[in-house]
């Protein structure tokens, strides 16, 4: 760092051939090109199609076998929705308590048909599993198809409607968790991984005779992290746009910003976690101790509400949620940016903490 020929080498150069250097290097490693640009795709492909928009899956009933049976099962085969298996009573309750079929139809003699004419002659029996919500719901929708073939009339009228505009999707809902947890991969293991492997092979130590300033190295690879994000980000949206037709319903340079505080913000806590790290395994049980906490509760996959009232302070706060929130909100809302000025004074106060730390905390060796 006293090198005397420091002085005639300007931070901007210096930064700029880091830049370079580390460039070169990316891409001349193909599991990391893969890892950056074709796992996203692959993952957002995997998901999309597995929670595709599908017609109503069918509903498993089993009748036990009775004379009066046969009705019903004349009466729910009319509805294509209804896959129908007649057994005896004790094969039912096996199959039921299996989980090969959702609910059990069992008809027997009404007691109230006995004194009263009017009524109906047979009753029904659902046994169905209260812990499964498929079973519950299979339990119901027997219920209202026996009940309108017996004669049932609805007091008042309804018509349904089906909803299938594109931004109402699971694949909607989570192409910008996609883009959130790729900035906190990229940022984190980007960052955190090199740096520290580059200690190991005593590259930092080299570099610590040349005429650099320790906040040019950091910064160079922060610089160098949002240079690879350019196309892992742009490759993801494109292909959520023409594999499943996600629409962006805000702002682009809005949901460009957003991305890149996020990523500025998880390179920031790359570098915090690789500033004294000097293996491959301390890096990584940092690297999961803090991504853990953000895979589980910040909504990559589901809405961080579903989580109790009582941790959701703790749940804002987490940057992932800030990151995948925001996005959510420009991108299925269209919201404008300035209406997530909180988030986006979170993430920086999020990545210049962890920044300024990692300039004070970082060891060449």
């Amino acid at each position: 760092m006293s090198n005397p020929s420091a002085s005639s080498i300007g931070p901007f150069s210096a930064i700029t051939q880091l830049v370079l250097s580390r460039v070169r290097e990316f891409y001349r490693e193909p599991e990391a090109v893969f890892w950056s640009y074709g796992f996203p795709l692959l993952m957002a492909g995997a998901l999309g199609v597995a929670f595709r928009e599908r017609p109503v899956e069918t509903v498993t009933v089993d009748v036990v076998r009775s004379a009066s049976g046969d009705r019903v099962v004349e009466q729910l085969s009319a509805h294509p929705q209804f896959a129908i298996q007649v057994s005896d009573e004790d094969e039912c309750r096996r199959r039921l308590r299996t989980g090969k079929t959702s609910v059990v139809v069992r008809t027997r003699q009404s007691d109230s048909a006995k004194d009263d004419s009017t009524s109906p002659p047979v009753s029904y029996d659902y046994w169905y599993d209260f812990n499964r919500p498929e079973s519950i719901l299979a339990r119901d929708s027997v219920d209202d198809a026996l009940q309108r073939a017996a004669g049932r009339q609805d007091p008042l009228p309804t018509t349904d409607e089906k909803f299938e505009e594109p931004g109402g999707r699971y694949i909607d809902f989570l192409v910008p968790g996609l883009l959130g947890m790729s900035l906190m991969g990229g940022g984190l293991w980007g960052i955190g991984f090199v740096i520290v492997d580059m200690r190991m092979r005593k590259l930092l130590k080299r570099l610590l005779a040349t005429p650099m300033r320790k906040s040019e190295f950091l910064a160079a690879v922060m610089i160098s992290r949002l240079i690879f994000l350019i196309p892992e980000v742009l490759l993801l949206l494109v292909f959520a746009r023409i594999a499943f037709g996600v629409l962006n319903h805000g702002n682009i340079f809005s949901v460009l910003f957003l991305i890149l505080l996020g990523a500025a913000t998880f390179s920031g806590l790359g570098l915090l976690l690789a500033s004294r790290a000097k293996t491959i395994e301390a890096v990584s049980g940092l690297m999961n101790l803090v991504m853990l906490p953000m895979w589980v509760l910040s909504g990559i996959f589901f809405s961080s509400e579903r989580f109790p009232e009582s941790i959701q302070p703790l749940v804002k706060a987490l940057p992932l949620t800030m990151v995948i929130d925001s996005l959510r909100a420009v991108m299925l809302d269209g919201l404008p940016l300035a209406t997530q000025w909180i988030p986006m004074l979170g993430l920086l106060a999020w990545g210049v903490t962890a920044f300024v730390l990692a300039l004070s905390w970082f060891r060449w060796q």
